[in-house]
C-alpha cells in the first residue's frame, strides 16, 4: 500500500490542479501562513509533498466551516504534528470590513472595465484572505444581485452582464469541482423551465457540499418531468428549485405539489413566495443562500 512518503513530489501547477486552488493563492498561503513547506529539486524547482497537500485540504475544510483565512491557518498548523520544526511565518491579521469593501469595489471596477486579469487577481486575494463563506456571502452574492438589478433597469449593458457572469461562473465552477462525490445527504439543485439564472443556486450547492452534502446539479431550464425521474431514481434528501420571478414557479404549481410529495422540496430566489411554498408543501428559503446552506438540516 502506498504511504504519504511514497507519493511523488509535485510542482505547484499540479498541486493547484489537484486541489482546485490557484497557484497565486497557494503562494500566498505559503508566504503568509507557512502552510506549504516545499523542497528544491536539483534544477531549482519548488516541489510539494503529500503533507503540503494535506495541509491545504485542511485549510479548505476550515474555510468552508466559516473560519477566516488567518484562523483556518492557525488551526491547520496546530493540527499538523509533522510540521517542520522551523518557525512558520507569522499568521497575518484578518481583513477588516473596510478592506473587504475595498476589494469588493475593486472587483466590480475590474468587471465593469472588462479587465479579466485584474478581476482574477482580486478573486485570488479574496480567496486567500477570507473564508469561502465570507467571499460568497459578502462579496459575490451582493455583486450578482446588484448587477441583476442594474441589468433590469437598463443601466448595465448585456456585454457587461455576460462578461461579469462568465468570469464569476468560471470561479464557481472551480469551487464546484467534485461536489457530486460526497457521502452525506444528497441534494438535487435545478432551475425550472424558463429560468436562465442559476449562479446563486451554484453558490448554495458549493456551500452545501462543503457541509458534507452530495450535489446533483441540473442548472437552468430543467423540465419538471426530468426532475421527477431523477427523484425516483436517486431518492434525494432535498430538492431545491430556484427562480427569479414568481410567474416561473406559479405556472408549475400542480407539478411542484406532486414533486413535493416525492421528496423534500425547497423554493429559493426572488421568484419563491411564501404563499406558493405553503400551498404546495415546500419549504421557503427566505434568507441568503449561503446562510441557508450553512444551516441546512434535512433528514
Amino acid at each position: 500500500m502506498e504511504t504519504p512518503g511514497d507519493r511523488p513530489l509535485l510542482r505547484i501547477g499540479e498541486l493547484s490542479r489537484r486541489l482546485g486552488v490557484t497557484d497565486h493563492v497557494l503562494r500566498a498561503w505559503e508566504s503568509r501562513y507557512g502552510l506549504l513547506q516545499p523542497v528544491r529539486s536539483a534544477g531549482g524547482f519548488r516541489l510539494y509533498s503529500a503533507a503540503d497537500e494535506w495541509r491545504i485540504r485542511q485549510m479548505q475544510a476550515h474555510l468552508a466551516e466559516g473560519l477566516s483565512a488567518a484562523e483556518a491557518a492557525r488551526t491547520v498548523l496546530r493540527e499538523d504534528g509533522s510540521a517542520s520544526a522551523e518557525p512558520a511565518p507569522p499568521v497575518g491579521p484578518d481583513l477588516t470590513a473596510s478592506t473587504v469593501s475595498a476589494l469588493a469595489a475593486a472587483l466590480r471596477q475590474a468587471l465593469e472595465a472588462f479587465d479579466e486579469p485584474s478581476a482574477q487577481a482580486v478573486f485570488d486575494r479574496l480567496v486567500s484572505d477570507l473564508s469561502l463563506i465570507a467571499v460568497l456571502r459578502d462579496v459575490v452574492l451582493p455583486y450578482l444581485a446588484e448587477l441583476g438589478e442594474r441589468w433590469q433597469r437598463g443601466t448595465a449593458s448585456i456585454a457587461q452582464e455576460h462578461f461579469a457572469t462568465n468570469i464569476i461562473r468560471g470561479r464557481l465552477a472551480g469551487l464546484a469541482r467534485g461536489w457530486g462525490g460526497g457521502h452525506g445527504p444528497r441534494a438535487i439543485l435545478a432551475c425550472p423551465p424558463g429560468e436562465q439564472h442559476d449562479m446563486a443556486l451554484m453558490i448554495f450547492g458549493i456551500v452545501l457540499n462543503r457541509n458534507g452534502w452530495s450535489i446533483d446539479y441540473f442548472g437552468i431550464n430543467t423540465p419538471v418531468e426530468e426532475l421527477e425521474r431523477a427523484v425516483d431514481a436517486t431518492h434525494p434528501d432535498l430538492v431545491v428549485l430556484a427562480a427569479t420571478i414568481p410567474e416561473t414557479l406559479e405556472s408549475l404549481r400542480p407539478r411542484l405539489a406532486a414533486l413535493a410529495r416525492r421528496a423534500p422540496l425547497a423554493l429559493a430566489g426572488a421568484g419563491a413566495t411564501p404563499q406558493l411554498a405553503s400551498a404546495i408543501g415546500a419549504r421557503l428559503m427566505a434568507g441568503d443562500l449561503v446562510t441557508e446552506a450553512v444551516q441546512a438540516r434535512w433528514s
